[in-house]
């Protein structure tokens, strides 16, 4: 089982959706986000715009395969500034009935591995520090991420560990990465907008199955 996470232009997102339809993927959710590209980066795809629309979903071996050959054959996927795919294995579901509904209700085999060529990293930091993030990301060989929007609801002990503010407005960046550059760039973000400067970024990753889209070395070890 693999959580999906799709990231594409806007005018994309409706032809994403039919096609977790057609692959019976339940508990898809979409959500709006921004790019981290930099003008000339966007000059470059041809692009007018950072927005992004990202859709996550729930899939087994063999329908995450299938939901990635159907972004390149209608979404262009591979295509520059088409958008990006990565799937991060699932290591526990709560409840035989809710693995059964994710599953739609086939079989699930066995525990994912966890040794994989790339990772995604999740980089929290305080709202309007992206680009502080993200400096420090590419000073260490990434190549851009997306940006999400929220609002912490940690505790006020979390508050004064971190010595940040938790419960304020927040953004969450998303950075694929090789997992012989993870730990480079895990690094530069920690030292550079980590907890103890104004960012306030608290850093982590998971593992990616398979991954697709411009930019990135195509892997499906699913």
């Amino acid at each position: 089982m693999n959580y999906i996470i799709a990231i594409v232009n806007p005018e994309m997102s409706g032809k994403l959706t039919d096609i977790c339809e057609k692959l019976e993927l339940t508990m898809s959710v979409m959500l709006h986000g921004r790019g981290t590209a930099t003008k000339n980066v966007l000059d470059l795809l041809g692009l007018s715009s950072r927005e992004y629309r990202i859709v996550m979903t729930v899939a087994d071996k063999k329908r995450t395969a299938s939901l990635i050959d159907e972004a390149r054959r209608q979404l262009y996927i591979d295509a520059p500034g088409h958008g990006i795919i990565v799937a991060t294995p699932i290591k526990s579901v709560g409840g035989g009935k809710t693995l059964s509904y994710l599953n739609g209700g086939r079989p699930v085999d066995g525990t994912p591995e966890f040794n994989y060529n790339y990772e995604l990293i999740l980089a929290i930091a305080n709202e309007g520090h992206t680009d502080s993030v993200m400096d420090a990301a590419r000073a260490a060989g990434a190549r851009g991420g997306t940006v999400l929007h929220g609002k912490g609801t940690g505790s006020k002990d979390a508050e004064k560990f971190f010595r940040v503010s938790i419960a304020q407005e927040k953004e969450l960046i998303l950075i694929v990465a090789k997992s012989s550059e993870k730990t480079a760039i895990m690094k530069s973000i920690v030292s550079n907008a980590g907890v103890d400067t104004e960012a306030g970024a608290v850093v982590m990753s998971l593992p990616v199955s398979a991954v697709a889209g411009f930019g990135v070395l195509d892997s499906t070890e699913n």
